[in-house]
């Protein structure tokens, strides 16, 4: 087979890949599931297609499509070529806006649609919580919907038209016929003419009519997906009088792929909802009383009525991201039913929720009742679509999982589902985790089970079968939007009677009938306990590590990942995870590659020191260490502790090149060059030198090397003269932290930063103390950066409190006190770590606070109009603190302040001076911040608070930012 595939790559125009390395970044998605695929392809075109399925023809294997990844029951994992059409296949191909469509490729990104199509007041309805990577392609797949389908119903009901592949490798187009044109497509001597007409003799059937609508799912239930959805093309024309035409589309929606290849979709689109509208998020004590609640909000019209739970709400409060997001919310309570209400007013939309919430009281349901409007809502939102991620976020092995948690009932019916559902979860002294989809009938239910063990494994079927029955009972459906996959493919002949699961097989068969579309989804599906992610009675491997992983291993936390995705969203969506992805659109980019590839290395490997693993080294040299995951991430994956503790694990048996030694050390380095700092720049900056000093170090050519200070910041501090801006008294004091690059490189800055403090009237002092280690953290070298925290850690343990904080004008080295030195350093100052590590602070934080406190005041700056244009350090970021910068930036009373809304700047410490790192360095720069740069006003100010952002954008654009303390500092009357 090898041999076949190598034949196979040349001739296509796209990539094919069958190392080791690519399979098994393939072999799981976002579900419990995990097999090795034979090979991954990236297809350019149809021509790439047609070859793929000709050589699943001719060599007995599989195609599986794939886009971000993020199904939740494995309809992604298989054996096959998995052909992931995310990378080219992503143009929106035409709209028309007098006819309200839009023609896509599948690999569109569904909120990357909306941008598109917002210009022309259109909008595509369905939205998943993972919509700023879910691709179209896979919504049609899985006939997604998401929070809104009380008014937008499905994909299933956008989807107009498509052009697929059938298995023949002929290209065919399926949309709506008339009468007349259905019996043409009947009469073709093709395998189209034999699909429709194999449909005619099954739904003409009446005795197959009859088991349709005796055993599928309810036709009230709006989220129905079990199996092909020939309930749906039985009730349209020609079977059912005054329906809707035939259309093979709602056959293709739902069907995960196995049934043709999607190569165009013609999408339904809505008119923009103009009309502002409101979040009731109602408090309940209990959650039966919330879903009593739900029903009441639904004789109200709402817009969307979505749950959460009491698990899910204490899970965000260690987010750093989303505890932020928490604003509305009032004590612990059991439920919040979030309930979107529209109005031509906040008047009118205040009127409906008054209704609500006085019909609810009079039910005595209820005790809280905040209502959220504006740009607040986004952040309810951000809280309730982070509740997936966070659900894996639990230190240990026993974690939520999606076994059970796509079932849909009829709303009327499901206070009583849940209620029987909970009483099966008691029987096995098991409890759920309740949220999503209220206002449709649907709640993602996930009982907390250790896949690790036998037990569990027997226990996630055990109970997947259990509520089968249970579903059957209120003849509900076991997947209401997330599709059968592997998961629940194995229950469809209890779903729908062995009759009608018959009929499914027929269809495939005719469809495919060498099996080459994702075979083992919807039919023939194997069992739903086998191949998953973890097996059975899998030992928990104690691996040593320099950094502690509280209340888990270091393996525990890269299992944290669970695939979601996150890392996978593009620029254009915002946030900074993942640069690397967003700038070549590889998988193998992605914050969940890295985990996958290292769960993988650890759990199998059998070398004495589990670090030694070459392929880990590999996919993890694209990490910038950003620390963008540590908060974007819903499941808080910190992947540059992870790469860090790798590297000197690897280093352990490999030594530490001569590169990574002379980067770890730089502040040593530049302290011995310092005294000769005059020859030192001339040398770096001559051509012919400095030249060659970067080859010797594997330096991009086209990069400036920082120049050293004549003399360092702590040399100009003991010979100034002391301000206090003529007060006799400071305010307080504070000390300031000399950090390396401040101390060193960029010692004017320093010198501004200081006596912008004192001018303002605070002391401010200085102290002996060790260099940051960020440097050392960045490659790895761990150990040495704990001696470092030690002393740090030592030094100031007796001397920073809620009345004296240590400052830093460079983000990344005092915020090393916040994060890393609270899990590197030795044990015996644990606790004085913790305890110093909220008095470490920002100059911007510590500003901002003064400034609340009434200390600082927009009168001590002028009053001349200036626009600063914003850059935030991606740590900065990481811990939530850029609003706080810009809030700075905004104290002088007439300056407005523009957050640029990049990610990382792509520069990231050493990274983008390393050669085999520059050229995508830039890229990362040119997807938002070199052209915001570029296109600023010429009398605009630049802010950027970290050194290497300020370097990359001089190389980028040729233009200097400042810190926002030079800034502040000019500002000052």
């Amino acid at each position: 087979m090898e041999e076949a595939l190598a034949g196979l790559a040349p001739q296509l125009h796209g990539e094919l890949f069958w190392d080791k390395q690519m399979r098994l970044l393939y072999a799981t998605d976002a579900s419990a599931y995990r097999e090795l695929p034979l090979a991954v392809a990236y297809p350019k075109d149809k021509h790439d297609l047609l070859l793929l399925i000709q050589f699943a023809n001719d060599h007995q294997t599989s195609l599986i499509p794939r886009t971000a990844g993020t199904s939740l029951a494995g309809q992604v994992v298989g054996a096959g070529i998995v052909v992931d059409v995310s990378k080219y296949f992503t143009e929106i191909l035409e709209v028309n806006p007098e006819k309200s469509w839009v023609r896509v490729q599948p690999g569109v990104i569904r909120d990357e649609l909306n941008m598109f199509l917002k210009p022309y007041q259109l909008y595509f309805g369905p939205e998943t919580s993972t919509a700023n990577r879910a691709m179209i392609g896979g919504m049609v797949g899985n006939n997604s919907c998401g929070s809104n389908s009380l008014i937008y119903g499905s994909a299933r009901e956008h989807t107009m038209a498509v052009k697929v592949l059938l298995s023949d490798g002929t290209e065919v187009e399926f949309k709506a016929l008339s009468f007349d044109a259905f019996s043409e497509k009947c009469a073709l001597d093709t395998l189209e003419g034999q699909l429709y007409r194999q449909i005619r003799s099954l739904l003409g059937n009446y005795n197959n009519q009859q088991e349709i609508r005796q055993h599928f799912p309810k036709a009230s239930i709006q989220r129905r997906n079990t199996g092909y959805a020939i309930d749906l093309l039985l009730a349209s024309d020609p079977f059912t009088a005054d329906t809707e035409p035939f259309n093979f589309c709602k056959l293709i929606c739902g069907s995960e792929g196995t049934l043709a290849f999607i190569t165009e979709i013609t999408l339904h689109v809505n008119l923009l909802n103009s009309n502002p509208t409101g979040l009731l998020c109602v408090h309940f004590a209990s959650l039966q009383d919330a879903l009593h609640g739900n029903l009441i909000a639904l004789q109200h019209h709402p817009l969307v009525s979505e749950l959460m739970d009491s698990y899910i709400l204490e899970c965000t409060k260690s987010n750093l991201e989303q505890s932020k997001n928490r604003f509305f919310v009032d004590g612990d309570p059991a439920a919040i039913l979030i309930v979107e209400y529209d109005g031509v007013d906040e008047v009118a939309i205040a009127q409906k929720v008054a209704a609500v919430e006085a019909d609810m009281r009079a039910a005595g349901l209820g005790y809280h009742f905040p209502v959220v409007y504006g740009s607040d809502k986004k952040r309810v939102w951000d809280l309730r679509k982070a509740g997936l991620g966070l659900l894996s976020n639990v230190p240990g092995d026993e974690k939520p999982v999606a076994v059970i948690e796509d079932t849909a009932v009829d709303v009327a019916d499901l206070p009583a589902y849940i209620a029987d559902f909970n009483t099966i979860l008691e029987k096995y002294k098991l409890y759920a985790v309740h949220y999503a989809h209220a206002a449709t009938g649907e709640l993602h239910l996930r009982p907390i089970i250790n896949l690790k063990t036998t037990k569990g494994n027997q226990l996630f079927r055990d109970i997947a079968l259990e509520i089968a029955h249970l579903v059957k009972k209120y003849q509900g459906s076991l997947s209401g939007e997330h599709g059968d996959g592997r998961l629940r493919g194995e229950f469809i002949p209890l779903m729908i009677g062995d009759h009608n699961y018959q009929l499914l097989k027929d269809i495939k068969q005719t469809w495919d009938p060498k099996g080459i579309f994702n075979p083992g989804k919807i039919v023939d599906t194997p069992s739903m306990n086998s191949f998953l992610r973890y097996e059975p009675g899998q030992e928990n491997k104690a691996i040593k590590t320099v950094f502690r992983y509280p209340n888990q291993t270091y393996l525990q936390h890269v299992e944290q990942c669970n695939g979601s995705g996150d890392c996978r969203k593009s620029h254009l969506s915002g946030g900074t995870m993942c640069p690397s992805y967003m700038a070549s659109k590889n998988e193998k980019d992605t914050t969940r590659a890295r985990a996958n590839m290292l769960r993988e290395m650890l759990t199998h490997s059998d070398k004495a020191n589990p670090f030694d693993q070459p392929e880990v080294k590999e996919i993890l040299d694209l990490c910038l260490s950003c620390k963008a995951c540590k908060s974007e991430c819903p499941s808080s994956v910190d992947m540059a502790k992870l790469k860090a503790e790798f590297m000197q694990g690897y280093y352990d048996s490999h030594g530490v090149p001569l590169r990574s030694r002379m980067i770890g050390h730089v502040d040593s380095l530049t302290q011995l060059m310092q005294p000769i700092a005059g020859i030192y720049n001339v040398l770096v900056r001559n051509k012919f030198s400095g030249g060659l000093f970067k080859r010797m170090l594997g330096f991009a050519p086209q990069r400036q090397l920082p120049t050293i200070a004549s003399k360092t910041l702590r040399q100009w501090y003991k010979t100034k003269d002391k301000l206090y801006s003529g007060v006799k008294e400071p305010i307080k004091s504070v000390y300031f932290f000399f950090d390396e690059f401040t101390n060193f490189n960029e010692v004017e800055l320093g010198k501004q930063a200081i006596l912008f403090l004192e001018k303002l009237g605070y002391q401010v002092l200085m102290i002996p103390h060790a260099f940051s280690g960020r440097a050392l953290l960045s490659k790895g070298l761990l150990r040495e950066a704990r001696k470092l925290a030690n002393k740090n850690v030592q030094i100031f343990a007796d001397r920073l409190n809620a009345d004296c904080k240590l400052v830093a004008v460079e983000p990344s080295t005092i915020l090393t006190f916040r994060d890393e030195y609270v899990d590197l350093v030795d044990e015996p100052y644990i606790e004085a770590a913790a305890r110093i590590a909220p008095h470490a602070l920002t100059i911007e934080e510590f500003i901002w606070a003064e400034y609340q406190a009434g200390n600082i005041s927009a009168s001590q700056f002028t009053t001349e109009p200036k626009e600063v244009l914003l850059h935030g350090h991606c740590q900065q970021k990481a811990w939530g603190l850029l609003p706080q910068v810009s809030q700075v930036l905004a104290i002088p009373s007439n300056y407005t302040v523009k957050n640029i809304p990049s990610g990382c700047c792509g520069m990231a410490g050493s990274f983008g001076y390393e050669k085999e790192h520059y050229d995508l360095s830039m890229q990362i720069g040119e997807l938002v911040l070199f052209p915001a740069v570029r296109n600023k006003q010429p009398d605009t100010l630049l802010a950027a608070p970290g050194s290497s952002c300020r370097h990359q954008i001089q190389d980028g654009t040729q233009q200097t930012a400042l810190h926002p303390v030079e800034i502040l500092y000019q500002a000052l009357k």
